[in-house]
């Protein structure tokens, strides 16, 4: 028996970093909608009075980036120039140029390495290199790590009180963080709760604490894991300067948010602004559908899965799966199956996932894993018959 202490933090969708994700993925929606087969890679940066779109467009369909942005900004609560930032009076610039020629020309048509040769398979290719990684784990009904599962459902609930009235002297800004303690590998107790909320100026510390004891945590903290639990509330005593004016955004600065709380291993690629041949994205989606799948089908209780690619080539250079000993079956019989059963190419992961006509604004805050709110097709369990179906 070993006792173990694991956090994870979550942020709200008014903290500067996931400001810039909800605007770059909400320009990659609104070309989407128009233009199917667009090649977006779109970043953003804010800070004090300004809005920087930057990025890699190429497409048919014009956009209003401008507005696109004000109205994420106003959406998420900044839309009063007491918090020094809104959208109706920041400045938005665009620097928008169209994809490499050199990029293009292995993502339009991919290719396969035979007998060391390169040749023309008509496939779509990686939209780049790279490793991705996707996880799953029986400790919550989403199957996901219980520490950011519970950190996002703080975060959304924090939100939640702000935009319904209940804590109306909250401002958007936020950040959520739960050490979740285990005892040989499984979760038995919640150890801490931080939570930092930018708020009016006029509103008590001894107010704040105990408004999201009440309204926030108790809610969303299991009572039977609540158990000599510390809570720090606004640790330093006051957040009344937040947002882009207490700190500046970049678009994929919360890389560990989105996924596993770094419960698993990360690629390192970012998500949003990004089309879905890009495989930082689409893979990351799909290795969490294939981990998803192994742990549903109870063949694991916890599974990593990654998948590796090389730009231009549609197939995988390489698929690992790591049940870390709670495998029914050796990680290279469950590699087999994957193989089996999943295609790993973009192009059909793109058509499997329906990643065209994804969504992806809502997922840029409170993750883009364990989202069955959403409806999301990564997050379903339907290959569970045909994994079976392998050992049979």
């Amino acid at each position: 028996m070993s006792k173990l202490l694991f956090t994870s933090e979550s942020v709200t969708e008014g903290h500067p970093d996931k400001v810039c994700d909800q605007i770059s993925d909400a320009v990659l929606d609104a070309i989407l909608e128009k233009d199917k087969n667009a090649h977006v890679a779109c970043e953003t940066t804010v800070t004090t009075g300004m809005v920087h779109v930057m990025g890699e467009i190429s497409t048919e369909c014009y956009v209003d980036i401008p507005a696109i942005a004000r109205k994420v900004i106003n959406d998420i609560g900044y839309n009063d120039p007491k918090c020094g930032f809104d959208g109706d009076t920041c400045a938005v610039l665009t620097s928008i140029d169209s994809q490499s020629a050199d990029i293009a020309m292995g993502v339009n048509e991919s290719y396969e390495i035979k007998d060391g040769e390169s040749e023309s398979n008509n496939q779509i290719g990686a939209g780049d290199q790279g490793m991705m990684f996707g996880y799953a784990c029986d400790e919550t009904e989403e199957l996901m790590p219980l520490p950011i599962s519970l950190a996002h459902k703080l975060s959304k609930q924090l939100t939640k009180v702000r935009k319904d009235g209940t804590l109306p002297y909250l401002r958007p800004d936020g950040k959520t963080q739960v050490t979740v303690e285990y005892d040989d590998e499984r979760p038995v107790r919640i150890d801490t709760v931080v939570i930092s909320t930018q708020h009016n100026e006029d509103v008590t510390l001894e107010k704040i604490r105990a408004d999201l004891t009440e309204y926030v945590i108790r809610p969303i903290i299991p009572k039977e894991l609540f158990e000599d639990t510390k809570i720090l509330i606004n640790p330093t005593g006051r957040f009344v300067i937040g947002g882009p004016v207490g700190d500046s955004g970049l678009t994929g600065r919360k890389i560990i948010v989105d996924t596993y709380g770094g419960f698993s291993r990360h690629g390192g690629g970012a998500f949003s602004g990004k089309d879905p041949t890009k495989v930082d994205r689409s893979a990351a989606y799909y290795s969490r559908y294939i981990a998803k799948n192994i742990v549903a089908a109870k063949l694991a209780r916890k599974c990593e899965v990654q998948l590796a690619y090389a730009i231009g080539v549609a197939k995988p250079v390489s698929i690992m799966v790591d049940t870390f000993g709670t495998g029914k079956h050796s990680d290279a019989e469950l590699s087999s199956a994957v193989k089996k059963v999943f295609d790993c190419r973009p192009k059909s992961i793109i058509r499997e996932l329906d990643l065209t006509n994804t969504a992806y604004l809502p997922l840029a805050a409170y993750g883009h894993m364990g989202r069955e709110d959403l409806g999301v097709k990564w997050e379903n369990t339907d290959k569970v018959d045909k994994l079976l179906s392998c050992f049979e």
